[in-house]
C-alpha cells in the first residue's frame, strides 16, 4: 500500500506528546499500532520500521517516548552524547507516565476516522519494554517486543515497586517475543528469568531467539541483520493479522 505520514501533539497527564502518524493512503478503516521506538526517538531506521508496518495496513503512531523531558521534534543521534543522554531520558522519566501516555494514545485513536477499533503494539530495546508496557491497557489485542530491554528488573533503577513483569497478570492479548541470542544487554540468565515468568501465566505467547546482536532489526546500523530483520517483520505481521 502507498502510505502517507503527518504529524499529531497529543495531549498527556504529562504534557504535550509529538506523535508521528504512519498510514495508508485513502479513506478506509484500519488497525492501529502503537509503535516505540529506541532511546533514541523517531530516527530515520525508526521511521522507516514504522512505515514497513504501515504499508501492510495498519495506522502506526510513533510517540516522543521521552517528550516531557526535550523540546518538541527532539531526534538523539547514534553516537555517545545520544545514547548518554536517552539514557538519562530514561532515569528521569516516571513509569507511570509512559501508562498515561499510552491512556492518551489510545484515547487519541478512538476518536479518529480512520480507527477500525483494534489497537496493536509493538517497539524495539526500550520501546520493546514500552510495548509490553502498552499491552496492559485492556484495548491492547497483541504485541510484538524487539529485544525489550530491563524487564527482568525495573524499567527505573531508581524507582522500585514498577516492575512490569510483576503486572503480567493485567495483560490480556497475545504476545511476540523476539530476541538476539548474541545480546549483551539481555543475555541467556535474563532471557530464561522472563522466559520463566511467561510460562508461569497463562498468556498466548510465542518466544523467538536467533543467531543476532542487539538491534539487529535497525537498519544502517553495524549490528544489522537484513533477512533476519525481514523474519521479524514477518512474524510480527503474522500476529497482528490473526488479531487485529
Amino acid at each position: 500500500m502507498k502510505i502517507q505520514s503527518q504529524i499529531a501533539d497529543i495531549h498527556t497527564a504529562t504534557g504535550l506528546m509529538r506523535t508521528y502518524i504512519h498510514q495508508p493512503v485513502g479513506d478506509n478503516k484500519y488497525p492501529t499500532l502503537l509503535f516505540y521506538s529506541e532511546i533514541f526517538q523517531q530516527t530515520d531506521p525508526i521511521a522507516s520500521a514504522a512505515r514497513i508496518m504501515a504499508s501492510h495496513g495498519y495506522v502506526v503512531l510513533v510517540p516522543e517516548v521521552f517528550h516531557e523531558l526535550n523540546p518538541i521534534g527532539t531526534v538523539l543521534g547514534y553516537d555517545n552524547a545520544g545514547r548518554d543522554k536517552g539514557n538519562a531520558d530514561k532515569g528521569k522519566k516516571d513509569v507511570q507516565s509512559y501508562d498515561t501516555d499510552n491512556v492518551a494514545m489510545i484515547s487519541f485513536a478512538k476518536q479518529q476516522a480512520w480507527f477500525d477499533g483494534n489497537i496493536g503494539a509493538m517497539g524495539f530495546c526500550i520501546g520493546g519494554h514500552l510495548a509490553f508496557r502498552a499491552a496492559l491497557q485492556p484495548e491492547v489485542k497483541a504485541t510484538a517486543c524487539f529485544y525489550a530491554t530491563d524487564l527482568n528488573g525495573n524499567l527505573i533503577p531508581n524507582q522500585p515497586g514498577q516492575h512490569s513483569m510483576d503486572r503480567v497478570s493485567e495483560i490480556t492479548g497475545e504476545l511476540l517475543m523476539i530476541w538476539g541470542r548474541q545480546d549483551p544487554y539481555i543475555p541467556t540468565k535474563d532471557r530464561a528469568d522472563i522466559q520463566a515468568k511467561l510460562n508461569a501465566t497463562n498468556l498466548t505467547f510465542t518466544w523467538h531467539e536467533f543467531n543476532a546482536q542487539h538491534a539487529f532489526m535497525r537498519d544502517g546500523d553495524e549490528r544489522y541483520d537484513a533477512q533476519t530483520a525481514m523474519i521479524g517483520y514477518q512474524l510480527a505481521l503474522n500476529l497482528f493479522s490473526r488479531t487485529l
